[in-house]
C-alpha cells in the first residue's frame, strides 16, 4: 500500500498553525469525538443547511471542534470544497443542493464541508470570509482555489468537473472515486499490502503528540535503511512539527530588531513557516547566509536545507530559494 507523502502533513501543520489564532486547535493531535458538535447559542446543535445530513459520508456539517478531522485531514486524500454560508442571510438553496448531489454521487472523488459562519465564526476568521456564499477548495491542507459569491447552480457540475480535472494528477484518489462512481458495484479492489509496523508506530506517536518518540522511530528506520526516502522525509516533518508547535510569532519582530542574531533569525524563520509564509522564511535565511561566515553561516544554511526537505523537490518556492542560496554561497 502506498503511503501519503509525509511532506503533506508538514504543509497541513503549517496551515493549522496559521489558523491557530482563529480556530481552536487545542485538540489538534487528538481526534475529535465524531459525535460531538459545536452547540448553537441556545445550547442546541448548530443549524445545518437544507439537506444537511442527507449527503452520506461525503457531505459534512463542519464545526470548529472538528475542523481538523472534518476538513484538514480529508484534504490530504481528496479535494475538500468548503461551502461557507450564514444563517442570517438567504441561502443559495439550489446551489447547495446541487453541490450535495454532486458530492454524494461522486464516489469519494471529493468531499463537501458546509460551514455556517454564524455558529462557527472562528472558521470564518480562518478563511478570511468577506462575503457569503463563499467556496474554498482545500488540497493537502492548503487552499488552492476560492470563489466569492459561489457559482450559478446550473454551472456547479461544470465547476466541479474542471476542479477535478485540474487536480487529478496530484491526487490519485480522485480517479479512484470516479471509478467507484462509474459502477454501482465497482470492481474488487486489490488486496492492500500489510502496514509496516515501524511506520505505524511512528505515525501513532505523531498523532499522540509524542514527537520525540516519532523522531526516534523514524531515525531507527533510517539507521537500518539509510536510503529510505519516506522515512527521511517523515523525520524532517516530525522535527518541524515539534518546532512549529512551539513557534512564537513575536520571534519575527525580535529577529527584525536584531539582524545579527542568528538564533533569532532561525526562530523567526520557523515562526514564518508555521504561519505559512514560506517564501519569507526562505528569504530570511538566505539573507543570513549571505551576510555571515563560519559556524553562523553553516547553521543558517543547514536549517534552510532542512526546511527545503518539508516540500517536494519540484516545489517552485524551493527551486527559487535554492538558486538564491547558491548565489549567496558563491
Amino acid at each position: 500500500m502506498s503511503r501519503p507523502d509525509p511532506r503533506q502533513a508538514a504543509q497541513q501543520a503549517a496551515m493549522s498553525s496559521a489558523m491557530a489564532g482563529a480556530v481552536d486547535l487545542s485538540g489538534l493531535k487528538a481526534r475529535a469525538d465524531a459525535a460531538g458538535r459545536q452547540p448553537g447559542p441556545d445550547g442546541a446543535p448548530g443549524a445545518a443547511p437544507a439537506g444537511g445530513g442527507a449527503g452520506g459520508p461525503y457531505v459534512v456539517e463542519a464545526t470548529e471542534q472538528g475542523f481538523q478531522d472534518e476538513i484538514l485531514e480529508p484534504s490530504l486524500q481528496i479535494p475538500v470544497v468548503v461551502e461557507l454560508w450564514a444563517s442570517r442571510y438567504p441561502r443559495e438553496e439550489q446551489l447547495s443542493s446541487e453541490l450535495e448531489r454532486l458530492a454524494s454521487t461522486g464516489g469519494g472523488a471529493w468531499m463537501l464541508a458546509r460551514v455556517d459562519i454564524d455558529t462557527q465564526p472562528r472558521i470564518a476568521q480562518a478563511f478570511r470570509v468577506q462575503q457569503v456564499p463563499m467556496l474554498v477548495v482545500l488540497v493537502g491542507g492548503q487552499p488552492v482555489d476560492a470563489v466569492n459569491g459561489a457559482v450559478p447552480d446550473d454551472r456547479a457540475a461544470e465547476w466541479v468537473s474542471s476542479l477535478l480535472d485540474a487536480l487529478r494528477d496530484r491526487m490519485p484518489a480522485i480517479a479512484e472515486g470516479e471509478a467507484r462512481a462509474a459502477s454501482a458495484e465497482g470492481a474488487e479492489e486489490p488486496a492492500e499490502e500489510p502496514e509496516d509496523p515501524r511506520f505505524t508506530a511512528a505515525e501513532d506517536a505523531v498523532e499522540q503528540g509524542d514527537y520525540a518518540a516519532a523522531e526516534a522511530a523514524y531515525q531507527s528506520i533510517l539507521d537500518a535503511e539509510p536510503a529510505n526516502e519516506q522515512a527521511k522525509a517523515a523525520l524532517a516533518q516530525v522535527k518541524f512539527l515539534a518546532r512549529a508547535e512551539q513557534a512564537d510569532p513575536s520571534a519575527i519582530e525580535r529577529a527584525d530588531a536584531n539582524p545579527d542574531d542568528v538564533d533569532a533569525q532561525i526562530a523567526a524563520a520557523d515562526a514564518e513557516m508555521a504561519a505559512d509564509s514560506v517564501e519569507s522564511a526562505f528569504t530570511r535565511l538566505v539573507a543570513v547566509v549571505s551576510r555571515t561566515a563560519g559556524d553562523d553561516r553553516d547553521r543558517a544554511r543547514g536549517h534552510l536545507v532542512g526546511l527545503f526537505e518539508l516540500f517536494p523537490s519540484d516545489d517552485q518556492r524551493v527551486a527559487t530559494a535554492r538558486r538564491a542560496l547558491a548565489r549567496a554561497l558563491f
